[in-house]
């Protein structure tokens, strides 16, 4: 089921409109799970990082045993193609995806020579100033040894989904993950990052959840604007004691959060500045690289 509407879909080398029917039922994908994606944004006719986001749905191919099948400078140039059927102020969800074909010796592997490809665009809209409440929830990040965390892969969102949805049952946003060893890993859809006395901090990328693209561009803003990131390991009491909260994610870039349990913030001038310096890159000649 989509998320978003006026959806475009580029399949078999070329674009077309609408939902279109991409997976075999005898495709690897479809029952054994090899699929990976990445997800970058439209807004105002600017595409932050977009060619960080194809390098990396490449990369995550290849850590699930995938081919990849269109190197970097086509797959920007071919999103370009599938955006220019859009209005210029329309914010869109930029998706490319690879599958697994054919099973490999035993059927569990994908056989690496046969991969599918497929890009869907779609008219999601974008709020500039997006909110969210957090809790806890029971379950955790997995760790390289039980789980391909190196990816952004397809087959790890089920445990996000039911962080998701037990947050939601306690009337909640959003879920705050811990890692294996019950530190703060990330919510249920995004990094996290907290602001006490003026600190920035935000978890060590300790291999249990994807650092992402987006909280990498935040880290060096800051740095730049000579405010350095901190990274560290964060208890859920650090978050209770943090001045702010915010999440950096894909789909909102910056969203702040109000709540985490009975512990209210408000959204402060770190979050606000975060915001501001993404955007102006995201307008200057090296966002637009």
């Amino acid at each position: 089921m989509a998320v978003g509407t006026d959806i475009r879909t580029y399949f078999n080398g070329e674009w077309h409109d609408g939902d279109v029917p991409v997976m075999r039922a005898a495709d690897h994908g479809a029952w054994l799970g090899s699929s990976v994606f990445d997800g970058a944004r439209a807004v105002n006719g600017l595409t932050p990082d977009l060619r960080a986001h194809c390098e990396r749905v490449n990369r995550s191919a290849r850590a699930l045993m995938l081919t990849p099948t269109v190197d970097t400078d086509a797959m920007v140039s071919l999103i370009h193609e599938g955006l220019a059927a859009y209005p210029d102020d329309a914010a869109v969800y930029i998706r490319p995806m690879y599958w697994g074909i054919d099973g490999g010796p035993g059927a569990i592997a994908p056989a690496a020579e046969t991969t599918g490809f497929a890009v869907c665009l779609e008219a999601i809209p974008f709020t500039a100033e997006a909110t969210t409440t957090l809790t806890t929830t029971q379950f955790r990040r997995p760790v390289l040894e039980s789980a391909v965390v190196n990816a952004k892969a397809g087959c790890l969102y089920p445990n996000n989904a039911r962080m998701l949805r037990e947050a939601q049952s306690k009337g909640f946003g959003n879920a705050l993950a811990a890692d294996a060893m019950g530190n703060v890993a990330e919510s249920a859809t995004a990094n996290v990052f907290i602001v006490k006395d003026g600190t920035v901090m935000t978890p060590i990328a300790n291999g249990t959840f994807l650092a992402g693209i987006t909280r990498a561009r935040h880290m060096a803003n800051l740095a730049a604007d000579g405010t350095p990131v901190v990274e560290t390991v964060l208890s859920f009491d650090d978050v209770r004691d943090a001045d702010e909260v915010f999440l950096s994610g894909n789909m909102s870039k910056v969203q702040a959060v109000t709540a985490f349990d009975d512990r209210h913030y408000q959204v402060g001038p770190v979050t606000k500045r975060v915001r501001e310096m993404y955007w102006d890159w995201a307008a200057s000649a090296d966002g637009a690289a």
